[in-house]
């Protein structure tokens, strides 16, 4: 197929100038947040000159965090004195290039991924035309194929690996159900890891079930060898066909991997692109498979070394949430854990000193607890990330929530911190632990479209510890120690307030501000008073509170589109790359509290 139809259908002329403008604006806020480029305020306009001639001005109002928004439907462009709307975030690029230090081979690989992300944009602009009121009645997996990506990261869609067929077969916003294509892998070249009482054997029973698990072995068995040899494992049938055919040959050849069958179970993508979600049969594990595309900064595969601990992780989270009883009997917390693994070392990459991380990526697969398992009567999950959706008609997806919820804007958003931030100040505080609390890894349990419960997912990527000689970490098995990050106090208080508050946060009271359903600033001091009601619980804690301190003046500036940019490009490392850090944000919690303190 050459996608003739499905392209003319996407690339309309007003579309296409439609999603170059939404991103501009995108940019423009981010860019100004992480102090790429430094517009000067003329009145109520913002006039920004690049280093090739061309001017820029927008309206835009100031937030706090140090952040912007910026009006999409102002932004012009100046050329030759004449000011017109500026609908071209390519040209925006290679007119801040020079002056934000970018090298053009940079800029080469970054307009490529802004052209897949507006190409992206541009299919959910013609195609998602259900509204916010609908999108409150679909189902958590159905929801994620809605939302329109990173909201930080400008060039989110990416995907570098894709094709016009994979994006339209296997990108999240298609809503494609796929099923999972299995392979055989010799138990000599793999390694299988699960949580206490599980085993390989049970895993599979549920899984594939006894008829497909029959059909698998008599695969193997045709070739003359031995079933007990080998483990099952599932592939995405894109790395099947794009990566692991064309690296893994010998293996092939010698039959110490043996490809089998599609399993007959259905999944749905979600916006990580890499985790499944079993749509045939709810309850059944998600499934986390490496695809080895290069999206939002990465290489989406796995870690081989955080791929064979992650059981062990989810057994360190869980033990500590068995025996606190506020996280288990007030909070009810609910974390879904990675309860097994299967990980497959490259046998030429493993041992190259300093070989590219996506070459250690590759095979491997991971099985997560179902969010759906965990649910009461009545209980909806949905990620944090949904919250600020805002549908095709301009109606924000959480004020569909509010007004069915019954609740006010004010009582709802009390309601909503007190049910996310408890969980993980407790495990931050008491226990020196800290997730990656971003719209993703968050879900919101919901009922009556109330918020009443928080889940937690993801432990094996963004699970990290304190530096600190904490007794509560004193018992930490050594090989968890060596794979898990531990942290300084900044940096592990940075996984929430960069995490949770800048990455999420910011862009929800956005959405509230513009639409005239909250003042900015009392948004921010309910966020205040969640942490400060939890302290007041926990007073021996205190030293703690001093020590991850949420009320400081300032914190580093971490940033998502300048290390691409302008710190990593497109180097391909042994490491993954992580957050630049540039300069301080200033913390507006700080002036709440006091201002509270004041008073």
């Amino acid at each position: 197929m050459l996608y003739i139809n499905e392209t003319e259908g996407i690339l309309q002329k007003e579309v296409w100038e439609n999603v170059n403008q939404n991103l501009l604006a995108k940019m423009l806020s981010e860019f100004m947040y992480e102090d790429m480029i430094h517009p000067e305020l003329e009145g109520d306009v913002y006039l920004l000159q690049t280093s090739t001639g061309r001017k820029y001005r927008f309206k835009g109002e100031k937030r706090l965090f140090d952040s912007f928004d910026v009006k999409a439907d102002s932004i012009e462009a100046c050329e030759k004195d004449t000011w017109h709307p500026a609908v071209n975030a390519i040209q925006f690029l290679s007119d801040i290039q020079e002056s934000i230090g970018m090298s053009s081979e940079t800029a080469g690989h970054l307009i490529r991924e802004l052209n897949h992300t507006l190409i992206a944009d541009a299919n959910m602009k013609v195609h998602h035309r259900i509204s916010a009121d609908e999108l409150t009645e679909l189902d958590y997996a159905e929801l994620e194929g809605k939302m329109t990506g990173h909201p930080w990261i400008t060039y989110n869609k990416g995907r570098i690996g894709f094709g016009m067929d994979d994006y339209l077969n296997f990108s999240p916003e298609m809503q494609q159900e796929t099923k999972l294509f299995w392979i055989a892998i010799h138990r000599e070249r793999s390694q299988f890891q699960s949580i206490t009482g599980l085993n390989y054997e049970k895993l599979i029973a549920n899984e594939l079930g006894a008829e497909m698990t029959r059909s698998f072995s008599d695969i193997i068995r045709k070739y003359g060898l031995d079933p007990a040899d080998y483990y099952f494992m599932p592939v995405h049938e894109w790395q099947w066909k794009n990566v692991l055919i064309q690296n893994f040959p010998e293996d092939l050849a010698n039959k110490k991997m043996i490809p089998l069958e599609e399993g007959t179970d259905h999944y749905l993508p979600q916006q990580s692109i890499r985790t499944f979600v079993n749509v045939s049969e709810k309850r059944k594990h998600h499934v986390k498979l490496p695809m080895s595309i290069l999206n939002t900064l990465v290489y989406r595969g796995l870690p081989s070394e955080r791929t064979v601990i992650a059981p062990q992780v989810t057994e360190f989270i869980k033990g500590i949430y068995e025996n606190d009883q506020f996280l288990k009997e007030d909070c009810e917390v609910v974390l879904p854990g990675e309860i097994a693994s299967i990980n497959v070392d490259h046998p030429y990459y493993h041992s190259l000193n300093g070989a590219p991380y996506q070459y250690n990526e590759m095979l491997g697969a991971i099985w997560r607890e179902s969010i759906y398992g965990y649910l009461k009567e009545g209980e909806k999950p949905i990620t944090l990330a949904a919250l600020h959706h805002v549908d095709a008609y301009g109606k924000p997806f959480v004020q569909s929530l509010i007004e069915k919820s019954g609740l006010s804007v004010n009582e709802w958003m009390k309601q909503f911190f007190n049910v996310i931030m408890p969980p993980l100040l407790h495990f931050l505080y008491q226990y020196g632990t800290v997730f990656s609390p971003h719209g993703q890894n968050t879900i919101l349990i919901l009922k009556d479209s109330q918020p009443v419960r928080l889940a937690v997912k993801d432990y094996v990527d963004d699970v990290n510890i304190s530096d600190q000689p904490f007794p509560e970490l004193s018992g930490l098995d050594e090989n968890l120690k060596a794979v898990l990050r531990s942290e300084p106090p900044e940096g592990l208080t940075q996984f929430i307030f960069t995490g949770l508050f800048i990455c999420h946060l910011r862009y929800l009271s956005n959405v509230l501000i513009n639409h005239q359903l909250i003042e900015e600033k009392t948004f921010w001091s309910y966020l205040a008073e969640a942490i400060q009601d939890y302290q007041s619980k926990f007073p021996h804690l205190e030293e703690r509170f001093k020590l991850f301190d949420f009320f400081k003046p300032e914190l580093t500036k971490l940033c998502l589109n300048r290390n691409r940019m302008v710190d990593y490009g497109y180097g391909d490392g042994e490491d993954r790359p992580h957050a630049s850090e540039f300069g301080k944000v200033h913390n507006a919690l700080h002036d709440i509290h006091d201002e509270k303190v004041m008073v």
